[in-house]
C-alpha cells in the first residue's frame, strides 16, 4: 500500500499556512513537511495525527491509502 498525500498541500495552504509554519507547529522539520507534500515521506500515525490537528481537520482528508499494482 502507498500513502497518498496529494491533498497536504492544497489542505495547508487553505489553513494559510506555510510549510515552516506547519513545521513548527507540529514538531518536525520543514524538510519533512516538503517530503511528506512531495509523497517522498510517509508519516507516522503519530505525525499525521499532529499535521491534522494543526490544519483543524481529519487525517483521512489528507492522508489515504491506495493499493500499489
Amino acid at each position: 500500500m502507498e500513502v497518498q498525500t496529494s491533498s497536504l498541500k492544497q489542505v495547508r495552504k487553505t489553513a494559510g499556512y506555510t510549510q515552516a509554519q506547519l513545521a513548527q507547529l507540529t514538531g518536525v522539520s520543514r524538510q519533512t513537511i516538503i517530503a511528506t507534500e512531495r509523497g517522498d515521506y510517509a508519516p507516522s500515525v503519530y505525525l499525521a495525527l499532529r499535521i491534522a490537528r494543526a490544519l483543524g481537520t481529519a487525517v483521512e482528508e489528507i492522508f489515504s491509502l491506495q493499493e500499489e499494482t
